[in-house]
């Protein structure tokens, strides 16, 4: 202001040292000069006014995220393992050395192949024998029928000789199962996973000789706590992950029991798994039992949700003539899964929820996306 009035100061300044007017006109003219000072400031106090006004409805940029209806899923999260159900350990019946191993690992087999053979010379050595003391129990016998049916002979004679060619048949066919015995028969289909004996050894019965897997028949067996017992049945709809082979699955629980552990206080539940070569048995798995579904709820992250006297609320951007506002919304919360909350009430589908810059934001502030 200064500079504006510096010019009129020094007219009037040099009009007075040089015509030194009367003090009425002096005093007209200083009036005038304070009405138009007045003015000057009035003008400049209300663009001041007009700018801090401005300054003051500055607008805040945020990001906005429209919600909608969707389907909300609360799980119980525990662990669990594969198992194949047929994993079997296969071993001799009888005592004996390993005289031949007819597969190795990796191989398919069928339920009842020969994997390997123990030693049965002297069993099969006793066969022979066996069968040539049924050939002349036969015709001991062929011949003592053949009289007795003329009438010739006594009965006991015809009888101890059918006894006699029976009881070495059933000598036969005991010895026959104790040869059979000897093979080391594969129980179910699958693949051999190991094969544990080697030539020479003396296979006994209970020492694993191989195991076969059927990769075919696999499921997921976990524990779960005895707090979420009542939760959780058979029928229930899982989530499971693999993270060792970044699968994902959703299948049904097919066995809940129904019997709480005394040691560890949990339930077992078995979930069915489809063949797939990618799966392995002892392979970890994540397991989210599904344990409450919402078909159509409106779900926000979790850190957007702020609270005011103990009470929730979120804000959303509404548009307010060309002005784009700030508007609180109190909201009734249901139940929350990691960072997705499930919004009972207070906010409808189709309204856009402050997600980022919502800090400091208050009431009816203007905000630009």
């Amino acid at each position: 202001m200064s500079k504006i009035y510096l010019p009129t100061l020094l007219i009037t300044t040099l009009a007075i040292a040089c015509g030194q007017p009367n003090p009425e006109e002096r005093l007209l003219e200083l009036k005038k000069q304070e009405a138009s000072i007045k003015q000057e400031i009035a003008k400049l106090e209300k663009e001041v006014s007009k700018s801090d006004t401005t300054a003051s409805k500055k607008r805040k940029s945020v990001i906005v995220t429209a919600v909608a209806d969707t389907v909300f899923e609360h799980y119980i999260d525990i662990q669990g393992s594969i198992d194949a159900r047929e994993n079997v350990n296969v071993s001799s019946k009888v005592p004996g050395i390993v005289t031949a191993i007819y597969v190795k690992e990796g191989q398919a087999v069928s339920k009842g192949q020969t994997m390997a053979q123990i030693d049965d010379q002297v069993m099969k050595a006793n066969m022979a024998e066996l069968h040539t003391q049924l050939d002349l129990a036969n015709t001991l016998y062929l011949k003592q029928q053949n009289l007795w049916n003329q009438k010739i002979g006594s009965e006991v004679q015809y009888l101890n000789a059918k006894n006699q060619k029976e009881s070495v048949e059933r000598r036969i066919a005991t010895l026959q199962d104790q040869i059979n015995q000897s093979k080391i028969i594969a129980p179910i289909s699958g693949t051999v996973d190991a094969v544990i004996v080697k030539l020479g050894d003396n296979a006994a019965p209970g020492a694993a000789a191989f195991r076969v897997v059927n990769s075919s028949n696999l499921r997921v067996i976990a524990n779960v706590a005895e707090a979420y017992a009542g939760k959780v049945k058979t029928g229930d709809q899982v989530l499971l992950n693999f993270p060792d082979i970044e699968k994902q699955l959703r299948t049904r629980i097919s066995f809940a029991s129904r019997v709480i552990d005394p040691l560890s206080r949990t339930i077992k539940i078995e979930v069915p798994l489809q063949s797939d070569p990618a799966l392995r048995p002892n392979m970890m798995a994540q397991i989210k039992i599904v344990d409450y579904v919402a078909p159509k709820a409106v779900v926000v992250p979790v850190n957007v949700i702020q609270y005011s006297l103990g009470k929730p609320y979120v804000i959303v951007a509404r548009k307010e003539g060309a002005e784009l506002v700030a508007k609180r919304r109190e909201i009734e919360m249901g139940r929350t899964y990691n960072d997705k909350a499930e919004i009972k009430s207070g906010l409808q589908a189709g309204e856009h929820v402050v997600t980022t810059g919502y800090q400091g934001l208050n009431d009816n502030d203007l905000i630009q996306l």
